[in-house]
């Protein structure tokens, strides 16, 4: 994900939520650069929480190895992110979630228990092209992949 794609993420996020994130759950599927691994230089997440907390949003952060890492890279916001590892508890009450890290495990997950445990109208946007679109808009989410509709 390059700089364009970064902002068009968090512009897809406004365009989609009635051009406000102030005060809204936005959960973070993956902070990683890339899948099976912690590391965190260059990753995209990076740039995109920060853009969201410029919104005003709640951040939540969710990934089973980069945690400490993010936690280290967003120092400077201190409680202004919550890190969780588990996504099912991240995901609770969430108004959207964006996927940034191609985690297997984020394929696997239940998303129609994670859309009956998220608020109305509940979005998901799939920054990595991971999940079927036709599927995931089945279960009742407003899904948008990032470069497609």
């Amino acid at each position: 994900m390059n700089d364009y794609q970064e902002k068009r993420f968090v512009k897809r996020m406004l365009e989609t939520m009635f051009n406000t994130l102030a005060n809204k759950k936005i959960v973070l599927f993956g902070f990683a650069f890339k899948a099976d691994t912690g590391d965190t230089r260059e990753t995209p997440a990076y740039y995109i929480a920060k853009m969201l907390l410029e919104e005003h949003a709640n951040v939540f952060i969710t990934d089973p190895k980069a945690l400490k890492n993010a936690k280290i890279d967003l120092a400077e916001y201190g409680d202004k992110i919550q890190y969780v590892e588990d996504p099912y508890e991240a995901a609770k009450d969430a108004d959207a979630i964006g996927i940034m890290t191609e985690w297997k495990l984020y394929k696997e997950l239940d998303y129609k228990k994670i859309y009956d445990s998220m608020r109305k109208p509940a979005h998901l946007y799939d920054g990595r092209s991971i999940l079927n679109q036709t599927e995931i808009r089945a279960i009742g989410f407003d899904a948008h992949t990032i470069g497609k509709q």
